[in-house]
């Protein structure tokens, strides 16, 4: 996958942030757009192989749009400076999801500021096996690769139904369930950038599937 032409693309689509210069350099993003979904059907199919619950995701499922959603951000630009796509996507949420962009590069994956049903799921989670994701996030190689939780706001008090004595309060507290790993462009252009993917994968794969056993009944 050349990366290069994405970047140089997206480089100038932001320089000419404009439904003209897109509509005229339409055969443009298309290339580039059809070489990002055939690389994400490799590593859809990568993935697969050494996950036997991996969710089949073909490229062009799993590619996200570049228009901004203006109706609900109207001051922001009408094109995205990056290309976003969730794979292992069985819902839009809990898929592991890369951006290859200007602002930032990331891998990521879990529940960002989920509806108040699913909360509550991963909540009774961890009312009833805690210890089990805490082992997860614990672990040297996962606080190494991801640093923790991503950090969001948090509830100041216990969420109602729990006590604020719960000896898992501090994971309760929490409004959203996800991590992530940014990346330079450097580590993106490299040889070895799949390799990175597939090591991230593996990290991350224990806490999705706690978080997706916890929320499959409402999902």
């Amino acid at each position: 996958m050349n990366f290069r032409d994405t970047y140089n693309f997206l480089e100038r689509l932001q320089q000419n942030n404009t439904k003209e210069w897109m509509d005229a350099h339409r055969n443009e993003y298309h290339h580039v757009r059809d070489n990002h979904i055939k690389w994400l059907n490799h590593l859809n199919d990568k993935l697969a192989q050494f996950d036997p619950e991996y969710f089949d995701t073909p490229g062009k499922k799993a590619i996200n749009r570049i228009n901004n959603n203006l109706m609900f951000h109207p001051n922001k630009p009408i094109y995205k400076d990056h290309i976003g796509a969730g794979l292992d996507q069985k819902t839009k949420q809990g898929d592991f999801y890369i951006e290859i962009g200007l602002s930032q590069n990331l891998l990521a994956g879990g529940f960002w500021r989920p509806k108040k049903e699913i909360l509550q799921s991963i909540r009774e989670a961890i009312d009833y096996n805690g210890e089990e994701l805490k082992a997860i996030i614990n672990k040297p190689s996962f606080i190494k690769t991801f640093g923790g939780l991503w950090e969001d706001d948090k509830l100041k008090t216990a969420p109602k139904g729990f006590s604020k004595e719960h000896p898992h309060i501090d994971l309760l507290r929490n409004k959203t369930f996800a991590v992530e790993v940014t990346l330079s462009k450097k580590q993106v252009l490299a040889d070895d950038f799949e390799k990175t993917i597939i090591a991230v994968y593996k990290e991350m794969l224990p806490f999705r599937r706690y978080l997706r056993e916890a929320v499959s009944i409402v999902t």
